[in-house]
């Protein structure tokens, strides 16, 4: 039966700070989306405490309806053609070493956005060289040359999100493919990095099948969290996992062969991304 009530270790304190203030005029004076709003991240507040964003360019409408989540899911908007400059200058305004940039999935864009997501990356290589950046990108359909198209870019972690188990697709990722997921990170030449939810109704079992293929698939970072509903019509939620059960998978993560492992309820994708 699915639980209703939010445990303790998943309630985070509102932070309000003079940092987060910045955050938002910044971000507001470039108009740039951000994940952490859209997509109603619990870590929101403490990432802009600390001075950093995760960018979701390509608007903030998608062409997929997953059912974890919370993002408006229509027809999408015209792209800025000015969001990569945008983007660049945000990153830089905010002093970042590190940037992370994902998108809504465009399935009515013949490259899928590789093609802006590779301008992206361009611009704020352009303004700093040493900055590094992290792309968390849709499946591009499976598109090799949109993947290339982004690579050539030159961004130093390349994350698609495996999501969840193989089992839980056809509920969770209608539109997506799991072997193609892992297809994707496998093609992928650099550091290789993925994550995927807990709490979807998914076995111990099935979770250490999916540590196995994301290892066979190259893949170097993984992130573990817990699936929090965001809204009244998406999936329920079918466990909480304890701090204690998250320690377990990290370490069973490592003992697989994955390089590096971050798992904790409140884990996203793009949290502390840069530490690794």
């Amino acid at each position: 039966m699915p639980i209703k009530r939010l445990p303790q270790w998943l309630k985070k304190d509102i932070i309000n700070t003079e940092k987060t203030g910045h955050v938002r005029k910044i971000l507001k004076k470039n108009r740039l989306n951000t994940v952490c709003d859209c997509a109603s991240c619990p870590n929101k507040g403490e990432c802009y405490a600390k001075n950093t964003a995760t960018f979701m360019i390509l608007g903030n409408t998608c062409t997929r309806n997953c059912g974890f989540c919370g993002i408006n899911s229509s027809t999408p908007e015209h792209i800025n053609p000015d969001e990569p400059f945008l983007v660049a200058k945000a990153v830089k305004e905010l002093n970042l070493k590190y940037a992370v940039i994902t998108s809504v999935t465009r399935d009515d864009l013949p490259d899928g956005g590789a093609g802006h997501f590779a301008q992206t990356i361009t611009e704020i290589k352009k303004s700093d060289p040493k900055i590094r950046v992290e792309v968390l990108t849709p499946d591009f359909r499976g598109d090799l040359k949109a993947i290339d198209k982004v690579l050539e870019a030159g961004p130093d972690v390349f994350n698609h999100n495996i999501e969840t188990v193989k089992r839980l697709y056809p509920v969770a990722r209608p539109q997506a493919d799991y072997r193609r997921s892992l297809e994707f990170l496998e093609y992928i030449d650099i550091t290789a990095k993925s994550g995927f939810m807990t709490g979807l109704g998914e076995t111990y079992e099935e979770i250490i099948e999916l540590l196995y293929d994301l290892k066979v698939a190259g893949c170097d970072i993984v992130t573990i969290g817990q699936y929090i509903r965001p809204t009244k019509a998406s999936l329920e939620v079918e466990k909480y996992y304890t701090p204690g059960e998250f320690e377990r998978l990290r370490t069973e993560a490592l003992k697989i062969g994955i390089k590096h492992a971050l798992a904790a309820p409140l884990v996203r994708s793009s949290y502390r991304a840069g530490d690794f």
